[in-house]
């Protein structure tokens, strides 16, 4: 068999399969903590009704996602039943993607709540991988109040599977956690499927594990002991190969993205909150700073700012302004990020704050820029040399080594680097 566990021409692949833990759940969870250590079920309870998803308090009461209503209702008569929200589970699920695409631009969302990310090219700035997933795990409990659960593989399938043995345990009285991380290690991979029973293979349905038990094979391990030219006999070719290929842990299939960027973000979420404008103007010049520097490194500009801001209370909010021209420059979205955030409640305390720009079109040579700075103000031309001129340095001495004077005197004291909020923010300081 060829060893799929890397990648054709390139070093071993390490894929993450993400999986929010009981999504449509834990989202009305999240907005309405009175449901807390209930059981929840999302879905209808009525005769015709479907499950789309089951807290672990309801899940250990037997409850789980494409089961009637009416069952589930049986087993569980004192489940909260909610008739779901589609849109803000497309809008939790958004803030969670913004995550991963932060970590890899190898995002390959399955649902609203399901991803691969391949970080095999990110280990060098980032850590193994490992390390990566118990990060992304904390960047979204930190970031959108919410658990997840990751599997850590040479392949996509063996991610998935390992995701499984992550997962919480139900109990009543709710979730009992584990680390949350499920590694399975190339030279493992021969281990952790011996232990599995044939239908945790994709492709075996019932029919398919009838006529493997019929074979006497129940196991992955059996499966794996049986010439593929057997498996094609009795299953057919394609079956066969395809069974055979899994029983070994081989699947070259890459992780398949849009690498064409529709926007580009950043958001920190701060170890305490802060109050005051002059705090949150300085996260602002920070946030829009490194916005521009990943627009200016993909000859990128952009024709709508956005804003968004969390409150202590969870409570976000969202603003955005299109533009006549578009921008590349750091100050020029600061200000209009600055005035987005004009008529905000400042003092409410804020838990987190993004700036971002959308609209991205490829940038002209020397373009037109919108000038947004007080006079006296330099050139259109002098800023964009300003602006190739600080790119220069920091592509020589790091991003930190050039910013904004005034994140000189703030408490930050540097600019925003790309992929640090992936760690969560610090015990001290904001988003370190």
């Amino acid at each position: 068999m060829v060893n799929t566990t890397t990648g054709r021409d390139g070093p071993e692949r390490v894929i993450l399969h993400v999986d929010m833990d009981a999504f449509f759940a834990s989202v009305e969870i999240l907005d309405d903590p009175s449901l807390r250590g209930r059981p929840v079920v999302v879905g209808a309870s009525g005769p015709r009704g479907v499950v789309a998803a089951a807290s672990y308090e309801a899940r250990a009461y037997g409850v789980h996602s494409a089961m009637p209503g009416a069952l589930a209702r049986r087993r569980c008569p004192q489940a909260v039943f909610l008739a779901g929200r589609h849109g803000r589970y497309r809008e939790v699920s958004a803030e969670v993607m913004a995550i991963f695409g932060e970590v890899t631009p190898l995002v390959e969302p399955l649902s609203l709540d399901e991803a691969f990310l391949d970080v095999t090219g990110r280990r060098r700035a980032l850590g193994d991988g490992p390390r990566i997933a118990a990060a992304i795990r904390q960047r979204v409990l930190d970031e959108v109040g919410l658990t997840c659960s990751i599997g850590v593989a040479p392949n996509k399938f063996l991610a998935k599977l390992a995701t499984e043995t992550a997962k919480p345990t139900p109990t009543p009285t709710g979730p009992v956690f584990g680390s949350g991380v499920a590694v399975v290690r190339p030279g493992e991979v021969r281990a952790f499927l011996d232990s599995l029973e044939v239908g945790a293979l994709w492709g075996v349905g019932p029919k398919t594990r009838e006529k493997l038990r019929g074979l006497g094979i129940t196991t992955v391990r059996q499966l794996a002991g049986m010439p593929q030219t057997a498996l094609c006999s009795a299953l057919g070719e394609a079956a066969g190969r395809h069974l055979s290929a899994l029983a070994h842990g081989i699947d070259d299939r890459p992780v398949i993205a849009d690498l064409e960027a529709k926007s580009i973000s950043h958001e920190v979420t701060f170890a305490v909150d802060l109050v005051g404008r002059p705090a949150i103007d300085v996260e602002i010049v920070r946030l829009a700073d490194a916005v521009a520097a990943r627009l200016r490194a993909g000859s990128n500009t952009g024709r709508t700012v956005h804003l968004k801001v969390r409150f202590a209370d969870f409570d976000t909010i969202t603003r955005s302004r299109s533009l006549a021209t578009p921008v590349d420059d750091g100050l020029a979205i600061a200000e209009i990020a600055r005035n987005l955030m004009d008529d905000a409640d400042h003092l409410r305390g804020v838990r987190l704050v993004g700036v971002g720009v959308s609209g991205l079109a490829e940038r002209a040579q020397r373009s037109a820029q919108l000038s947004l700075l007080d006079e006296p103000e330099p050139s259109h031309l002098e800023r964009v040399e300003l602006n190739e001129a600080i790119d220069a340095i920091r592509d020589r001495f790091g991003l930190r080594s050039i910013g904004p004077a005034s994140l000189r005197s703030s408490r930050s004291g540097r600019s925003f680097e790309q992929g640090e909020q992936q760690w969560g923010p610090g015990a001290t300081g904001h988003g370190s």
